[in-house]
C-alpha cells in the first residue's frame, strides 16, 4: 500500500525513474502531509526550505502553474498517482442471480418441482393401480405416466425465469445507478492555474504540481500546501470530529487536506497528494475497500466502535442493553427509507401473512380430504408399494399450496418500485433535475412545503446595478461618470475593484448582441458592470493592485454579511476598503462624502433620513441595497484580528439598488405549487422590504392576504422563550402564516425547515423541500425531506448535502419534480390496484377449487405464468406511465395518509367480484355451457381439459384488461386517456396477449393446456372485455355511499415516530450521562486497541506511523456525528468516495436531528 500508486503501472521500476526527475518523492510528500500546523511549518523550513521550494522540486509555477503539456502530465500521473480513489467493485451478473434465489418461497418451489420430478420417474414394482386409488386410466395411460416429469420441469424452468428477470432488474439498476455516481462526480469541477490561465478542471485531472485556487464553499479534491491565503478558515471536521473551524496561514498551519471544506476565505495551493495517497484516500484504503477487510469489519464493530465501547464498561448489563439498542436502532431506517417505503413495507407484510396462512390452509384440507377420502369412506388400506402414488398425491397438494403462496405475496412491489423510480430519475434528467438519492424523487410527489431561496432562484442571478445615491443625489438611473469629482469616480472604482474576489469577472458575450458574461459572485459582478458603465477598466486597477499585494482580506461570510479589503498607500498607513448590506454598513459609518468628495459628518439622524428617502425606496422597488465605503488609517497600526474595532468609523462612498429580475416563468410555477397545495416560502438574506417586492411579484404574496414577512431576529424574538431554546409551541403559532424570512442566518433557515417538520398541528404532516446554495444551507438541506442544491451557484457543500441538484437553478425544475414524485406514487398506486385485484382471486380461486374439488383450477405453471404478468410486466406497464398536468390539480397526499384510498379498495373488490363469479361459473358449469368434458377432479396423470385451459384463458385475459381499468385510480372514467403516449404499456399489453396465444395453443402439457376452437376464444375475449364495462359501472357508484369501506397502507402514526424520536433521546442522553473522566479513560483504550487493530491488520511497520492517528480520530468523528446506536451502522467505509462528509459535525446536544452523512 505504501507505493500503491505503482500496482497500477506497467513496472515499477518506470516510476521510479521518472521519480528522479522531481525533488520529491511520493512518500516524502505523504510523510509530509500527515504532520498538522507547527509540526508541518517546522518540517518544510528544515528539509525544504519554503512552499516556493516544494513548486520548483515538483516543477511548477507558484504564479502560472503547470504547463498543460500531455507528457509532463502524464508522467505526474505515473509517479504520484490519479486522482480517483477506485470504487468497490459492483455485483456481477451471477452473483445478482444467487441473491435473487435465496427467495424463500423459490427456494419452496424448487424443492418441491425437483421431489415431484424424482417422483415422477419411479415406478412403484408391479404395484397395482387400482388398489391405490385414482390414477389415470386412460388408454395412453403408459405416454401420460412418462410425461409426468413435464410438470416438474415446468416449475423449474418458471423459477429460473423469474429469477433470471429479477436478477436482470437489479443488474440495471445498479448500473444505472453507478452511471448517475459517475455523472455526479464527473459535474464536480474545481479552478486550476495552467498555463497562467484559470481554467475549470474535472477533479480526476489534477495532478500533483497543480496550482488551485480555493474559495468560500469549495470541498477540497486533493491534499495541498497553501501558497497564498486570505482569512482562510477550513472545517476539517470530516476527518477529525473537530467541528471548530481551523485557520489556515502560511506561517501557522499551511496543509489543506482533501474531503475538508472552505468555510471562509480564499487562497491557492499546490497539490502535493491525490487519489489513495491523499489523505481521505489513505482512510478509504485503511477502512477496507476491499472485500474481506469489510467483513472483518462487520464483525468487529460491535465492539470496536467507539461509542460502544466508551459504554460498555460503566456496568455489563447496560453494555448488553446498548447492543441490544444498537442492533434495533441501526436496523431502524435512516433518512434514506422514504415515506413510501415505509407503506410498502408494511402493506407486503400484511400480505405475505395472509398469504402464508392461505397456502398452509389450502395444504392441510387437500391432505384431510385425499385421507378421510381414500382411507376412512373408501376403507383402502395403506399398502408399502402404494407409498410413491401417495406421496406424488401429496407433493401435488403441496405444490398447490406453494403456488397459492407466490401468487398471494406481492414480490412485484419493490420490482415497481425500482422501475418507477429508475424511469424517473432517467426522465427527470431532462427535467434539469439530477437525482442523488432515488427515494428522494418520490418523497417530493408528497411535498406540502418548499423553503425556497431568492437569488437565482426564484430570480435571474443577473444582477445589474440600476440606482446609485453618490454624494448626497439619488440617480434613479446610471450617470455619466463627468458627474462626479475624479476624488469621488477614484475610490468608487478602487473600492469595487480591488474590494471584490479576484475570480469575479465580466467577460464579452459569447454571441454578438447577447448579454455579457458573468462569472464568479454574481453581486460583484453588478457592481464591476457598474464601474464598467462608468467608462472605467477594472481590470486595470488589478493589474496594478494584485492579489499578492492585498495586505488583509475579511471575506464574505453569513456572521459579517460584508467585505473588507486592506492595501498599504504608497505614501504610508493603509487603506481599507468595504462593501456589505446597506442597513449594516451605515451603521459602522460616522462619515460621509458630500458632492464635492470631502467628508462630512454622518450622525444618527442622517442615518434614519438616508434608511427612509434612499434604501427603503429602492427597497420596495424590489432592488437590493449595498453600501460602498472605505476608512484610512495614518497613524497607528491597529489589531487587524480585532475586527470590531477594525469595521468601525467609515466613510460611506457610495450605496447603490441592484436589480436581480424575476425569471418570467416563476409567477406560473407558483401558482401552479399553490393549486397543487403547496405552501412556498421565501428564505433569503435580503432585507424585508426587498424580499416582500420580489414576493409579490412572484405570486407567493397577493394584496390582502394575512400572511406574515418577518426578518430573522424578529422571527427568533417570536419562537424562543427566556432561556434562548426555540420551542415548538410559539413556532407552530408562526409558521403556518410565514411566507417571507429575510435578513435570515443559515441557522434561522434550519430551525424553520425542522419546526415544520417536527410539527403536528394541522390535519396532516407536513413534508418539507428546501432549496440552498451556500455552505451554510448544509444543515438545512440536510434537515429537509428532500434538499434541492444549486447546479450552477452552488457550493460543493451543498450539493454534497442535498437530494436533488438542479442543473438550471430554475424554480420550474422544482415543480416539474412535484409532478415526478406524484406520478411514481400513483404509479405505484395503479400497480397495488391491479396486483391486489389478481392476487385476491388467485388465492380464493385456488382455495376453494383445491378445497372443493381436490384440485387447483389453475396449476401450478400457470400460476407462475400469471405471476410474471402481475410483478414484472404490469410493474413495467403501469409503471412507466409519463405524468400529466392533472396530477399538480390535486393536495398532496402526506405523510399519513393510506396507499390505498377507498376509491382502490372499491375498484379492488368490485373487479375480484366480477372476476371469482366468472371463473366459478365456468369451473362448475363451463362444461354444460361449452358442452366440452368435465376437468374437475382428474385423475393424477390425466392429459389438460378444455374446461380447464378455458377457465386459465379467461382468467388471464381478465387480468389484461382489467391492467387498463388500472391505469385511473381516482374514479376517472376514460381508462384509456392518453394511452398512446406510453408505448410501453401498449407493448405490453400487446405482447401478454401474444404470449398468452402461443401458450394456450403450444403450451400443452407442460401449462396444463390444450387447443381452442375460435368460438372458444371469442368467448373468452367476450367475458374478459366485460371488465372493461364493470368498470364503468364500478366508477359509476359513489364511493362515499359504501360505508363498510377500509384503508389500508397506513404511513406511520404520530405515536410510533415520538416512540423512535423517545428512543434516540434516551441514548443521547446515556451519552452525556457518561462522566468526562471515564470518558477519556476508555477512549485512550479504544485508541490503542485501534491502533494495534491496524498494525495487525497492515503488517507494514514504519510507513504507517502517521496514518495511525487518522482512523482513531475518524471513529470520534462517528461519535461525535451520531448517537451511539447510530455509529455501527455509519461506519464511512459503507460511503463511497464522493459522499465522505456532507455536513460540519454538530454541536452535541443537536446530535439526533442531524441526518448521518
Amino acid at each position: 500500500m505504501t507505493s500503491s500508486s505503482a500496482h497500477t503501472l506497467p513496472g515499477n521500476s518506470i516510476a521510479e525513474d521518472y521519480e528522479g526527475e522531481f525533488g520529491c518523492t511520493l512518500m516524502d510528500l505523504r510523510k509530509l502531509m500527515e504532520l498538522r500546523s507547527t509540526d508541518a511549518v517546522t518540517q518544510i523550513n528544515a528539509h525544504y526550505g519554503d512552499v516556493q521550494n516544494i513548486c520548483e522540486r515538483l516543477k511548477t509555477s507558484p504564479v502560472k502553474g503547470l504547463s498543460g503539456n500531455l507528457t509532463d502530465l502524464e508522467k505526474r500521473r505515473l509517479v504520484f498517482g490519479q486522482n480517483v480513489i477506485p470504487p468497490k467493485k459492483p455485483k456481477t451478473f451471477l452473483e445478482l442471480v444467487w441473491e435473487a434465489l435465496q427467495d424463500v418461497t423459490l427456494i419452496i418451489l424448487e424443492i418441491a418441482a425437483i421431489i415431484s420430478l424424482v417422483l415422477s420417474f419411479y415406478r412403484p414394482p408391479g404395484g397395482d393401480n387400482e388398489i391405490c386409488g385414482q390414477t389415470a386410466s386412460s388408454p395412453d395411460e403408459e405416454e401420460e405416466g412418462e410425461t409426468g416429469w413435464i410438470e416438474g420441469a415446468a416449475i423449474l424452468t418458471s423459477v429460473i425465469i423469474v429469477v433470471l428477470v429479477t436478477a436482470f432488474n437489479d443488474w440495471s439498476k445498479e448500473k444505472q445507478f453507478r452511471g448517475l455516481q459517475s455523472r455526479i462526480e464527473l459535474e464536480q469541477k474545481f479552478c486550476i492555474i495552467r498555463n497562467g490561465q484559470l481554467i475549470q478542471l474535472p477533479v480526476a485531472e489534477i495532478v500533483v504540481g497543480d496550482i488551485a485556487q480555493i474559495k468560500y464553499g469549495d470541498l477540497l479534491p486533493a491534499d495541498g500546501i497553501l501558497i497564498q491565503g486570505n482569512d482562510l478558515k477550513i472545517d476539517e471536521s470530516s476527518l477529525t470530529g473537530e467541528s471548530d473551524h481551523v485557520k489556515k496561514s502560511l506561517d501557522k498551519d499551511p496543509m489543506l487536506l482533501s474531503g475538508t471544506h472552505v468555510m471562509e476565505g480564499s487562497g491557492r495551493m499546490v497539490v502535493t497528494a491525490v487519489g489513495i495517497n491523499s489523505q481521505t484516500g489513505i482512510i478509504f484504503t485503511l477502512l477496507g475497500a476491499s472485500e474481506e477487510d469489510e467483513e472483518e469489519k462487520k464483525k468487529k464493530t460491535k465492539t470496536q466502535d467507539g461509542v460502544a465501547l466508551e459504554i460498555q464498561p460503566l456496568n455489563s448489563q447496560e453494555g448488553i442493553d446498548s447492543e441490544e439498542k444498537e442492533k434495533k436502532v441501526s436496523k431502524m431506517p435512516k433518512k434514506e427509507k422514504s415515506v413510501l417505503q415505509g407503506k410498502l413495507t408494511r402493506l407486503a407484510v400484511q400480505i405475505g401473512k395472509a398469504g402464508l396462512i392461505m397456502s398452509a390452509l389450502t395444504v392441510v384440507i387437500l391432505i384431510l380430504y385425499f385421507v378421510v377420502e381414500n382411507f376412512v369412506i373408501q376403507r383402502r388400506s395403506w399398502l408399502p408399494e402404494c407409498t410413491p402414488v401417495y406421496i406424488q398425491y401429496f407433493v401435488k397438494f403441496f405444490i398447490i399450496g406453494v403456488t397459492v403462496l407466490v401468487v398471494a405475496v406481492p414480490e412485484g412491489l419493490p420490482l415497481a418500485v425500482t422501475i418507477s423510480l429508475a424511469y424517473s430519475v432517467k426522465k427527470m434528467m431532462k427535467d434539469n433535475n439530477l437525482v442523488r438519492h432515488l427515494d428522494a424523487c418520490e418523497t417530493m410527489g408528497n411535498a406540502t412545503a418548499i423553503c425556497s431561496d431568492k437569488t437565482g432562484t426564484l430570480t435571474m442571478n443577473r444582477m445589474t446595478v440600476v440606482q446609485a445615491y453618490i454624494g448626497g443625489t439619488h440617480y434613479r438611473q446610471i450617470p455619466s461618470p463627468d458627474v462626479f469629482p475624479p476624488k469621488v469616480l477614484d475610490l468608487i472604482v478602487n473600492g469595487i475593484s480591488i474590494n471584490s474576489a479576484y475570480t469575479s469577472k465580466i467577460l464579452p458575450p459569447e454571441k454578438e448582441g447577447g448579454l455579457p458574461r458573468q462569472v464568479g459572485n454574481k453581486t460583484e459582478c453588478a457592481l464591476l458592470g457598474f464601474v464598467t458603465d462608468l467608462k472605467q477598466d477594472y481590470q486595470a486597477v488589478r493589474n496594478e493592485v494584485p492579489e499578492e499585494k492585498l495586505f488583509k482580506v475579511y471575506t464574505f461570510n453569513s456572521v459579517r454579511k460584508s467585505m473588507s479589503t486592506v492595501i498599504r498607500k504608497p505614501e504610508g498607513g493603509f487603506r481599507m476598503f468595504s462593501k456589505g448590506a446597506s442597513e449594516i454598513m451605515l451603521r459602522r459609518c460616522n462619515q460621509i462624502l458630500d458632492k464635492g468628495g470631502e467628508s462630512i459628518q454622518f450622525k444618527n439622524k442622517d442615518r434614519d433620513d438616508m434608511v427612509h428617502n434612499v434604501i427603503e425606496p429602492m427597497a420596495s422597488e424590489g432592488l437590493r441595497t449595498i453600501c460602498i465605503a472605505y476608512r484610512d488609517f495614518d497613524d497607528t497600526e491597529p489589531i487587524w484580528d480585532n475586527e470590531n474595532e477594525v469595521l468601525t468609523e467609515l466613510t460611506c462612498i457610495a450605496v447603490v439598488g441592484i436589480e436581480d429580475p424575476v425569471r418570467p416563468e416563476v409567477p406560473n410555477a407558483i401558482a401552479k405549487c399553490k393549486r397543487a397545495g403547496i405552501t412556498v416560502r421565501m428564505v433569503t438574506g435580503d432585507n424585508v422590504n426587498t424580499a416582500r417586492a420580489i414576493a409579490t411579484k412572484c405570486g407567493i404574496l397577493t394584496p390582502g392576504d394575512d400572511f406574515l414577512c418577518l426578518e430573522g431576529k424578529e422571527f427568533n424574538r417570536l419562537i424562543r422563550n427566556e432561556k434562548g431554546e426555540v420551542e415548538q409551541e410559539k413556532l407552530d403559532k408562526i409558521w403556518p402564516k410565514l411566507r417571507v424570512l429575510a435578513r435570515s442566518s443559515p441557522t434561522d433557515k434550519h430551525t424553520l425547515v425542522k419546526g415544520i417538520i417536527d410539527s403536528t398541528v394541522g390535519d396532516q404532516r407536513q413534508v418539507v423541500a428546501v432549496t440552498g446554495d451556500g455552505t451554510n444551507d448544509g444543515p438545512a438541506l440536510k434537515k429537509a425531506d428532500v434538499g434541492f442544491a444549486m447546479g450552477i451557484a452552488g457550493t460543493d457543500v451543498a450539493k454534497e448535502a442535498s437530494d436533488i441538484i438542479l442543473t438550471d437553478d430554475n424554480f420550474t425544475s422544482i415543480v416539474k419534480a412535484v409532478m415526478w414524485g406524484r406520478n411514481v406514487y400513483d404509479s405505484i398506486s395503479k400497480f397495488l390496484q391491479f396486483q391486489l385485484t389478481v392476487n385476491v382471486v388467485a388465492v380464493i380461486v385456488a382455495f376453494t377449487g383445491a378445497c372443493i374439488t381436490q384440485d387447483s383450477p389453475l396449476k401450478a405453471v400457470q400460476m407462475l405464468w400469471v405471476n410474471l404478468i402481475m410483478d414484472t410486466f404490469a410493474s413495467l406497464a403501469l409503471a412507466t406511465e409519463p405524468p400529466t398536468d392533472s396530477l399538480l390539480k390535486r393536495r398532496p397526499y402526506g405523510r399519513n395518509k393510506p396507499l390505498i384510498s377507498r376509491t382502490m379498495m372499491k375498484n379492488i373488490l368490485g373487479h375480484a367480484v366480477y372476476q371469482l363469479t366468472v371463473v366459478f361459473v365456468l369451473v362448475f358449469a363451463g362444461e354444460r355451457m361449452f358442452d366440452i368434458d368435465s376437468g374437475r377432479k382428474a385423475p393424477l396423470h390425466s392429459p389438460p381439459s378444455q374446461h380447464y385451459t378455458i377457465v386459465f384463458n379467461t382468467f388471464v385475459l381478465m387480468q389484461l384488461f382489467n391492467e387498463i381499468n388500472s391505469r385511473k385510480i381516482h374514479g376517472e372514467k376514460n381508462v384509456f386517456a392518453g394511452i398512446y403516449h406510453n408505448v410501453i404499456f401498449c407493448s405490453v399489453v400487446l405482447g401478454t396477449f401474444f404470449c398468452q396465444i402461443l401458450i394456450v395453443e403450444f403450451g400443452g402439457k407442460p401449462f396444463s393446456c390444450t387447443r381452442l376452437n375460435l368460438e372458444q376464444w371469442l368467448w373468452c375475449l367476450f367475458i374478459g372485455i366485460g371488465e372493461l364495462l364493470w368498470g364503468q359501472i364500478i366508477s359509476a357508484i359513489p364511493t362515499q355511499s359504501l360505508k363498510f369501506l377500509k384503508e389500508a397502507g397506513h404511513g406511520s402514526a404520530k405515536e410510533e415516530i415520538t416512540k423512535d424520536a423517545e428512543g434516540m433521546d434516551e441514548i443521547d442522553l446515556a451519552e452525556m450521562e457518561l462522566r468526562r473522566g471515564q470518558i477519556l479513560w476508555f477512549r485512550g483504550l479504544n485508541r490503542i486497541q485501534t491502533q494495534i487493530e491496524v498494525i495487525n491488520t497492515f503488517q507494514t511497520g514504519a510507513s504507517f506511523k502517521g496514518v495511525l492517528k487518522r482512523p482513531t480520530m475518524n471513529q470520534q468523528l462517528d461519535a461525535k456525528l451520531v448517537p451511539s446506536s447510530y455509529s455501527a451502522a455509519a461506519t464511512p467505509a459503507k460511503s463511497s468516495p464522493s459522499t465522505s462528509s456532507a455536513v460540519p459535525s454538530p454541536p452535541v446536544g443537536n446530535q439526533s436531528d442531524q441526518s448521518v452523512p
